[in-house]
């Protein structure tokens, strides 16, 4: 199975209310700017986008509209976050008949899976769906890493064509080129170090941070592929304070209120998530600002 995956793909913040309700109005808005800005795919539901403080017909809901306002553009993707193997089944069944274009799937929620018991998960997903699947392979976060020779196991399932890897060991990008060749779409999965993935030969940067700078990430993203490292650096270097908000608990709220910062969408979280104390504001703040008054001119680097 081969699919066109690569470039920039944020992975969507859902907006709510005060109340705590969805603003699809919002999210739609958001959605569509990030498109017109230059993103090369959406990713849904992930954890930036609060899959699992989502009630299941919400998630539904969530992927009606987002279809209608992608509109086929670009690829649409969809966070797969369920309790157990047979919960993800069903969301990916009802997905397709949506009809979104793929997954990005994580291992069984709330129970921490050993690697046979997540490659499992994966296998069943796979099966249940003709759509192309994404790995996400999030040890840190997640508590189970799915290793070289469990993904020997999965690429034996035709669909599952892609790796979100997120070990934040930059030598397992390397490691699967070895083994598998161009088998996998390997997305880079840690926004601080998303460079050195990309550098490394990682065709795709799934992003939190996109939500608030799309054009510098895929400003970013073009360097890289063009080679011209140098000029990637200094884009990097200005974009890096704001990226290592991605590898913290409070990643969500703070990339929320980025994103509110930036004009862009409220910091308001579902919770047990609570906004950021006035402490955090403050300091998220201050790096927003500091990227602001530095932030430099794409136009220098001649990309379009």
């Amino acid at each position: 199975m081969n699919v066109e995956w690569q470039g920039v793909y944020p992975a969507v913040t859902t907006q709510f209310n005060d109340d705590e309700s969805i603003n699809f109005d919002t999210t739609k808005s958001m959605i569509n700017s990030l498109i017109e800005e230059g993103v090369h795919g959406i990713i849904v539901l992930g954890t930036v986008g609060e899959n699992c403080s989502l009630r299941a017909e919400e998630k539904r809901q969530i992927l009606t509209m987002v279809k209608e306002v992608v509109a086929g553009r670009v690829p649409l993707i969809s966070g797969v976050a369920e309790t157990t193997t047979t919960l993800a089944v069903e969301f990916v069944q009802d997905a397709e008949e949506i009809g979104i274009d793929g997954f990005m799937v994580l291992p069984g929620m709330v129970y921490r899976s050993t690697e046979r018991e997540a490659i499992y998960h994966y296998q069943q997903v796979a099966r249940s769906t003709a759509l192309p699947i994404m790995i996400y392979n999030n040890p840190i976060t997640y508590g189970v890493d799915v290793s070289i020779e469990g993904m020997r196991t999965l690429a034996q399932e035709a669909n599952i064509v892609s790796v979100k890897e997120a070990t934040e060991d930059t030598r397992r990008i390397s490691e699967l080129f070895a083994a598998f060749g161009d088998r996998f779409v390997v997305f880079g999965g840690v926004d601080d170090i998303a460079l050195e993935s990309l550098m490394l030969g990682a065709t795709g940067w799934i992003s939190g941070l996109t939500n608030v700078f799309p054009r510098e990430s895929v400003a970013i993203y073009k360097l890289a592929q063009q080679g011209r490292y140098e000029e990637a650096r200094e884009l990097w270097r200005w974009f890096l304070p704001l990226l290592r908000l991605d590898t913290i608990p409070t990643l969500v709220q703070c990339i929320k209120y980025a994103e509110q910062l930036a004009g862009r969408g409220s910091e308001k979280t579902r919770a047990p998530r609570l906004t950021l104390s006035q402490e955090d504001k403050a300091y998220v703040s201050r790096l927003y600002d500091e990227a602001i008054t530095n932030r430099i001119d794409l136009s220098k680097y001649k990309l379009d």
